[in-house]
């Protein structure tokens, strides 16, 4: 049997290739006109000589498009998951794309990005919540960005958009939610800033700066969505109802939410609110429901009482010619001691445990590439994803609940 080629993580970046820098000129104005999208940037990100790090929010694929339009004629390398080389590894890497495992410690990375800043002396843009926006909030970051920007000694530069969630949010890709798409880069630390403040210091402006709220933007500007289907999807990331108090039992369709155990019913009007149909409970909030549900989770793990179990299809992302490849089977059980699996992997008996020091956060995918609901468990080489195959619309409690492990068991707990 042939041995499949694993994607090779330790390959050195390139600078964005002249041929591809002319076709994201030319493609990154047009997308953005199609999808009334618009960026402003402030004078004093024009004025950097050098090489500078972006930071960007991350909602849809609008957020690339806006950065290369932004700082025309210049280009930057990004910070992407070794799963996006799978559109072409001579694509990725043509732009300047630098290959990453999510919400991994490993330091192949971060020497990268600093080899391609400091020694290529190139611009590069990294999103540093690793995934897109579950519910136009921003989500949790990673705690050494500060330390990066740090090393780095370039200007930090930050992006932060609005629309792009609303108009493609991920619980819902399609159709598109039509509504005018906003970006805005402006200088978060120069040179002299990055110099001067602690590694501490430049994590919480970054942390600050990164705090939004999408559905509160679009009400306050007036934007509505007159889709038919805005509501289709929402039931991914509302799972739990808040009459009945049951998990996974919502549902949604065209601009409706509603629970299937108590019959409570939620319509969405154009300014994205919910106006409770047979109920006065609820939230009209959409964050405020996500939040709930994050602190119903906080209370099962800080009472020793959360645990999920369920078989799962394993698959493995090889490389850009092997693609995708399922590789076995797993019973996946997470709790206080992080994700275990065990299973059949190649033929072979599997055993992975990933304890929840090493996950800060958890990596989902709703319906992926129409493959099934999914769960990204990564090392150092290589990325599994994990299909759970009995339990319905559970990604969104498993990444809350990773996300509470770890500030229980290592922040807090750790610090005692």
């Amino acid at each position: 049997m042939r041995e499949k080629k694993r994607f090779d993580m330790n390959k050195p970046a390139n600078k964005p290739r002249w041929y591809l820098k002319i076709v994201e000129y030319i493609a990154a104005p047009f997308y953005m006109l199609f999808n009334n999208a618009h960026v402003k940037v402030d004078k004093d990100v024009k004025k950097i000589k050098g090489p500078y790090f972006i930071l960007s929010t991350h909602a849809s694929f609008m957020d690339f498009p806006m950065i290369v339009r932004a700082i025309m004629p210049r280009t930057t390398g990004w910070v992407m998951s070794v799963e996006e080389f799978r559109r072409g590894e001579w694509l990725m890497r043509g732009i300047g794309g630098i290959p990453k495992r999510k919400f991994t410690h490993g330091v192949v990375t971060a020497k990268e990005i600093i080899r391609y800043v400091k020694k290529l002396n190139h611009t590069c843009t990294i999103y540093p919540e690793a995934r897109f926006e579950l519910a136009g909030i921003n989500e949790r970051l990673d705690g050494a960005i500060g330390k990066m920007c740090k090393f780095l000694g370039v200007p930090v530069v930050m992006c932060m958009t609005n629309g792009n969630f609303l108009n493609s949010p991920q619980w819902s890709k399609h159709p598109y939610r039509k509504i005018r798409q906003e970006g805005h880069l402006y200088v978060l630390a120069t040179k002299e800033e990055v110099e001067k403040l602690s590694a501490e210091e430049l994590q919480d402006r970054i942390e600050k700066a990164f705090i939004k709220d999408e559905y509160k933007w679009q009400v306050e500007k007036g934007y509505h969505i007159k889709c038919k289907d805005r509501a289709d999807g929402l039931h991914r990331i509302l799972y739990k109802c808040p009459v009945c108090g049951k998990e996974f039992k919502m549902n949604s369709g065209g601009i409706k939410l509603w629970c299937e155990e108590c019959g409570s019913e939620w319509e969405m009007d154009t300014l994205s609110r919910l106006n409770g149909l047979n109920t006065d409970k609820g939230f009209s909030h959409v964050p405020d429901w996500y939040r709930w549900e994050r602190e119903e989770v906080k209370k099962e793990v800080r009472n020793g009482e959360y645990r999920f179990e369920d078989d799962v299809r394993i698959e493995d992302f090889y490389s850009v010619k092997e693609g995708f490849i399922d590789v076995g089977n797993a019973k996946m059980t997470h709790d206080k001691n992080g994700f275990t699996f065990i299973g059949e992997v190649d033929g072979k008996p599997f055993e992975l445990n990933k304890p929840v020091s090493s996950m800060y956060s958890l990596h989902i995918e709703y319906d992926f590439m129409g493959r099934g609901d999914n769960i990204d468990i990564a090392d150092d080489n290589t990325t599994y994803f994990m299909y759970p195959k009995t339990a319905k619309n559970c990604l969104t409690k498993l990444h809350f609940a990773t996300e509470e492990l770890y500030d229980f068991y290592e922040r807090e707990k750790g610090s005692n």
